[in-house]
């Protein structure tokens, strides 16, 4: 037996010893949901669940969050194990709060138990004194990109500048120790494991058109109808979608978030909220572009101020190939040869996509859920799967690149360049974040 392979078994030894309280946690934030930047009581949770691991562990680190290390025998890279702290809002899902209808429809609290799983398995064992460098666990906020007013809200009083978790993470330094990073997600699917080369990225757009308000059976002539100016955009982006190219996997899906105050009343403000999504930085910036073209277009064409509010949302996101296989091998050796595969491209976004344009990063997803992802029928069925297996594949992964000197870690990086240093990334985050005014005299305000 290799040294890896001993190492496993012990660590896996020691997560099946902790199952019960594995499983219970993830059960209990199961019955505690709570949204973006409001995790109070699961960060409760993960920092006693770290610090009865005796381990140092920093909390409200992005207005929630946490982290806690454990360092190696040896010199080496420091890998991060993550988790996800939030929900999204599913009001209607079997476990929701009943009072903010928030639901755990996505499987972020079998994440957050996999990743404690993997910590007991690796502290409880004392594996980590014969690993090289260190293993960081974090539990990130705010990946589910919603509840956008709250989190503008939060931006314009300081709180955060960005408004995804692990964005305001890279941005406050809370990365900036760690060298690559690994994490799961909850899938619903007959194979065991697979991970996708890629990802979509994805910018926020609201948008307000601005009319003026008169009796929309009188005198309709005097209003200026702001619903008309959204209804007009909405169906001009939809005719963009030939210009698009198809490697680009463009998605662009508005809804009108505002659309009137009266119906016996011309539309004085409509608002149109959109993701515009992509598979590269180039592609998105590009589609971005002709949407505001668009809106433009139709708010001239009726007559209505129009305010294009743009947000840095999610990053394209590349898996690491040797990551991505190094799990594959561990699934294998759990569930069977033909119980893992890697997909090309996902066009669903994910924060994850930010951290990995400046580390290598892999986000592969493990079967045990049934129901569509982020709807009302979406459970964790095989408990066994999400919560266990993903602690037990996270920990089989760590060994993996961090034993015998840390040297599938240290080849992982000299192969892969980060293809934006932190300060990049923050200024092209920073540059998409804009709001412009366009008036109808054409004037434009930023």
């Amino acid at each position: 037996m290799t040294k890896a392979a001993e190492l496993k078994t012990q660590a896996c030894a020691q997560i099946d010893a902790r199952r019960d309280d594995i499983i219970a946690i993830g059960e209990t934030i199961l019955r505690n949901p709570e949204t973006g930047f409001r995790e109070i009581k699961t960060e409760q949770l993960v920092a006693d669940a770290l610090k009865g691991l005796g381990l140092e562990t920093q909390t409200e680190l992005a207005i929630t969050g946490v982290k806690a290390q454990i360092a190696g025998g040896t010199a080496g890279p420091t890998l991060a194990l993550i988790g996800e702290l939030d929900s999204l809002r599913i009001p209607d899902h079997p476990f929701a709060d009943a009072n903010t209808g928030a639901a755990h429809a996505c499987g972020h609290n079998a994440q957050i138990a996999g990743m404690l799983g993997a910590a007991m398995g690796l502290v409880n064992s004392n594996i980590c004194s014969q690993l090289s460098g260190a293993v960081a666990f974090m539990a990130v906020p705010a990946e589910e990109l919603i509840e956008v007013g709250y989190r503008m809200d939060l931006r314009e009083q300081n709180h955060i500048e960005f408004l995804t978790g692990k964005a305001e993470f890279i941005r406050r330094g809370h990365f900036d120790d760690v060298d690559m990073a690994l994490m799961c997600h909850t899938k619903n699917d007959h194979i065991a494991s697979h991970v996708a080369n890629s990802s979509n990225g994805a910018v926020v757009k609201k948008i307000r058109f601005l009319g003026k308000a008169s009796h929309a059976g009188a005198r309709p002539q005097a209003g200026i109808n702001a619903l008309n100016a959204a209804n007009l955009a909405m169906t001009a982006i939809a005719l963009l979608r030939e210009t698009f190219y198809d490697e680009d996997t463009i998605r662009i899906h508005p809804i009108i978030t505002h659309g009137g105050d009266a119906v016996s009343a011309v539309p004085a403000e409509v608002v149109i909220e959109t993701f515009v999504r992509g598979r590269t930085l180039e592609g998105i910036v590009d589609a971005n572009n002709k949407v505001d073209r668009a809106v433009r277009g139709a708010s001239l064409a009726i007559g209505t101020t129009v305010e294009i509010e743009t947000t840095a949302g999610y990053l394209p996101q590349t898996n690491n190939r040797t990551m991505s296989e190094l799990w594959g091998e561990n699934v294998k050796s759990l569930y069977g040869e033909d119980q893992f595969y890697i997909e090309d491209h996902r066009t669903g976004s994910t924060d994850m996509g930010d951290l990995g344009h400046i580390m290598p990063v892999t986000h592969p997803y493990i079967f045990g859920a049934t129901g569509n992802g982020h709807g009302n029928d979406y459970l964790m069925t095989d408990k066994e799967a999400v919560y266990i297996n993903m602690a037990k594949l996270l920990a089989m992964t760590t060994i993996d690149l961090l034993c015998n000197e840390g040297r599938q870690a240290q080849e992982i990086l000299a192969g892969q360049r980060p293809k934006l240093s932190k300060s990049e990334y923050l200024e092209f985050n920073r540059n998409l974040m804009k709001t412009t005014r366009y008036t109808p005299d054409g004037l434009i305000h930023e």
